[in-house]
């Protein structure tokens, strides 16, 4: 298993994808497992990359190994991440083309990518396989009384309602629809996980920065935090928001889905086969507004919407994303 990430910025949801992936294999008794070895040759079947920096490159093109890439990025993810993104894509995505070409499968994280890596990637489509990214589920199982240990420990009051949302602080998330939500509803808490772990190199790093510096009272962003942080912050919501304008399979849904916690994103199509029906989806800030005021209001609906995020961490648990890639690897070693 390979992914720079161990030696780099942690605070994304490519980190998390490969932590999941990786201990779930590491709870079978089918498989060994090898993390991150760069500096020296190790000798494996399959050799599986969760990112494209020179690092992995090395691994991808020596080595006489069956070469597995998880395609978390295609050059959308770059646009409104990434500072200068626009000028050099071309570059990117020959780049990616190189790259997700040389790997022997490539696992897309939802249909969207699959089609992206074939018609604007030109992936042999026989090279491809959807394999959503997952999460230990059970990890993020939340009783009452967590909750409350939740709010302890984070010095948030029992009665309070509170409102989160996940993700570095970049254009695509669109942190500043998350802005204008909380300013009509000053008597609801709101909390952003995340920071600008790129520092300068993020898109819009100044507009970026200004908007966390001057947040209204009534939002707090935590600035890049510890899975473990990330973990008690969604066990003490009530609502997860996602308002991102572009996403591929973000692990802070499924995440915030395991807990229990009603789920509302942007309506955009990279959700269609993923989360379906199965969360609130808004075209507008002014959606965004009515959708958290609805789940405050009526309880029946807050509970349907429980219900419904149920659903989501039983189809991606990592238990059977790693059934499904074992499987995917020993069909590669026939």
């Amino acid at each position: 298993m390979v992914s720079e990430s161990e030696i780099s910025v942690r605070g994304h949801g490519v980190h998390t994808a490969y932590l999941e992936l990786t201990n779930a294999l590491q709870d079978r008794n089918d498989c060994d497992v090898v993390v991150n070895q760069f500096l020296k040759p190790v000798k494996t079947d399959i050799t599986h990359i969760h990112t494209i920096g020179l690092p992995s490159l090395l691994k991808l093109v020596f080595g006489s190994s069956k070469k597995v890439i998880s395609a978390h990025v295609v050059p959308a993810s770059l646009v409104g991440s990434i500072a200068g993104a626009h000028i050099w894509l071309p570059v990117a995505k020959a780049y990616m083309k190189f790259f997700y070409r040389r790997g022997d499968k490539v696992l897309a994280v939802s249909k969207m990518v699959a089609k992206i890596l074939e018609h604007d990637l030109g992936i042999n489509r026989d090279k491809i396989t959807v394999l959503y990214n997952t999460i230990d589920t059970s990890n993020y199982h939340t009783t009452p009384s967590d909750k409350k240990a939740a709010r302890e420990k984070l010095g948030i009051k029992t009665k309070e309602f509170v409102v989160v949302g996940n993700g570095q602080i970049q254009p695509r998330k669109r942190f500043d629809s998350f802005v204008n939500i909380t300013k009509p509803l000053p008597d609801i808490q709101f909390i952003w996980l995340g920071g600008i772990p790129f520092k300068n190199v993020g898109a819009d790093y100044k507009r970026m920065q200004s908007l966390i510096d001057n947040v209204p009272t009534n939002l707090k962003v935590t600035g890049v935090i510890e899975l473990d942080q990330v973990k008690a912050y969604l066990q003490s919501a009530d609502v997860f928001v996602l308002p991102a304008e572009q996403e591929n399979h973000p692990m802070a849904v499924i995440e915030a889905a395991a807990v229990g916690l009603p789920i509302v994103l942007r309506d955009i199509p990279e959700y269609d086969d993923t989360f379906m029906q199965d969360t609130l989806r808004c075209n507008n800030d002014k959606a965004f507004i009515d959708a958290i005021k609805m789940l405050r209001q009526d309880k029946k609906l807050y509970e349907n919407y429980q219900k419904a995020s149920q659903s989501i961490a039983r189809r991606f648990d990592s238990k059977t994303g790693a059934s499904q890639l074992v499987k995917i690897y020993k069909e590669l070693l026939v």
